[in-house]
């Protein structure tokens, strides 16, 4: 018999960037792992850094953020339903769409880098599906792919959003009924949600100074005076960061934190609480106020790993309990002033964890604004008459926002909301109040809402 011989057998060798995004997908879809706490981790292992760091974040987060989209043109090149491919290579094609779509990566090199991977993660087989696949994808650009792919905007504009910017349609619904009904600030919002967010710093009070953070090569803050931006690399470079007197927290959330601090009560204002602390960005920032001025901020977590990540930010600042605060060991009535910040659907944050819109579900809402509900309730019992309660989330959903705070006060006659707006000085387009609602297509802010509440 003649021909050729047959070649030797070559083994698979995936660059170690590509290989990480991969593997860091594979981890949120399998363990509902949070991309910004396992990508550190994940190139530190691999001994990745510089470019090779900034290319593996890009590919994982982009494709994390631009997923909808990239379903929706995949979807146009497999003659199968998207459902039915092993999620493996459902991935490999979203990574491989990525790079053609989003990066200046060549054709060549993004569908045979991505067929390398594919062929050391799923086998010679199913890596020839996502070489013919991805040349479909190389044919057109994204703009030409999503003129194709999406809904008429004139008749389906919810669905052409939710797809021209990767979302999905319940949290494109949610977002334009929060912004009054308006589309273009919904297309600005979502394009908002789909730009790497800044890295912003606090000085945490009484142990370090934004100045101290300037000249370590931080960038001024834009809102808060104890924030900083960090321009590039990990803050973990910075010795206060390293130290603990400073930390990684979006200037939203050191907003609403400071809002509470900043508004007057009347009476006493010696004991601070916080409903929900972990992990611990909001804590820290109020213990260093209440302690410079003499007052004292307890700390409730009731997981006792979040606990310990309070306990860590706070750096024996205040005292942490780990508790149940439905049913808080304190008295009703102990405190001047407290925070709640509840657990919501994040969709406030979703420029830095993308795969929470693919990870929450209609569903999730009404269990969140049940425990929402109950929580405020328990902040409400815990202040004393003159105090105040801050109820934050980071999101923007009504049902999360107003609609939990007007059912808790439609059942309570001790209670009067408070216009948060003056307690945030210099922030401009802050609505018509008493609430207050952050953006990031306007602020540059995670999408925090605060409402303040004083117990008569």
């Amino acid at each position: 018999m003649s021909g050729r011989p047959a070649r030797p057998y070559r083994r698979p060798q995936p660059d170690a960037p590509r290989r990480a995004a991969f593997d860091l997908l594979r981890a949120v879809d399998e363990r509902d792992a949070y991309a910004n706490l396992v990508l550190p981790g994940l190139l530190t292992e691999r001994g990745l850094s510089g470019r090779d760091a900034g290319f593996a974040t890009e590919l994982a987060y982009g494709t994390l953020r631009g997923r909808g989209s990239y379903d929706a043109v995949l979807g146009a090149c497999v003659d199968r339903p998207l459902d039915q491919l092993d999620a493996p290579v459902l991935d490999l094609l979203r990574l491989g769409a990525h790079q053609l779509l989003s990066m200046r990566v060549p054709v060549h090199a993004a569908v045979g880098a991505t067929v390398e991977l594919a062929r050391a993660t799923v086998g010679d087989g199913r890596s020839s599906l996502v070489n013919a696949v991805l040349r479909k994808v190389a044919a057109r650009d994204l703009p030409t792919w999503l003129d194709q792919v999406a809904p008429d905007a004139a008749s389906d504009p919810v669905g052409h959003l939710s797809v021209v910017h990767s979302h999905p349609r319940w949290v494109v619904e949610a977002v334009r009924d929060s912004l009054g009904g308006s589309l273009a600030a919904t297309a600005a919002l979502l394009a908002a949600d789909n730009e790497a967010a800044a890295v912003s710093l606090v000085a945490r009070p009484g142990r370090a100074t934004v100045d101290e953070l300037l000249a370590a090569g931080a960038e001024p803050g834009r809102w808060s005076p104890w924030a900083a931006r960090w321009p590039g690399g990990s803050p973990a470079q910075l010795e206060a960061v390293r130290d603990g007197r400073a930390g990684v927290q979006d200037e939203g959330s050191q907003l609403v934190a400071l809002a509470l601090a900043a508004a007057p009560v009347d009476g006493t204002d010696a004991r601070w609480l916080d409903l929900c602390a972990g992990p611990g960005g909001k804590a820290a920032l109020l213990a260093g106020l209440a302690d410079g001025r003499g007052a004292r901020l307890l700390a409730a977590e009731r997981a006792p790993h979040r606990a310990r990540l309070v306990a860590h930010a706070l750096g024996g600042t205040a005292e942490v309990v780990v508790a149940d605060s439905l049913a808080g060991p304190w008295q009703p009535g102990s405190f001047d002033r407290v925070l709640a910040d509840v657990p919501c659907t994040g969709l406030g944050a979703l420029r830095r964890r993308p795969e929470a819109r693919w990870r929450r579900q209609p569903s999730d809402v009404a269990a969140l604004t049940r425990l929402q509900r109950a929580l405020l309730v328990a902040a409400l019992d815990a202040v004393r008459p003159g105090g105040l309660v801050g109820y934050v989330t980071c999101s923007p959903h009504l049902a999360e926002t107003r609609v939990v705070v007007g059912d808790v006060l439609r059942g309570r006659d001790d209670v009067e909301a408070v216009d948060a707006r003056p307690y945030l000085p210099g922030v401009p387009d802050l609505g018509a109040g008493p609430y207050v609602q952050l953006w990031p297509h306007v602020h540059g802010t995670d999408a925090m809402f605060l409402a303040l509440l004083r117990r008569l």
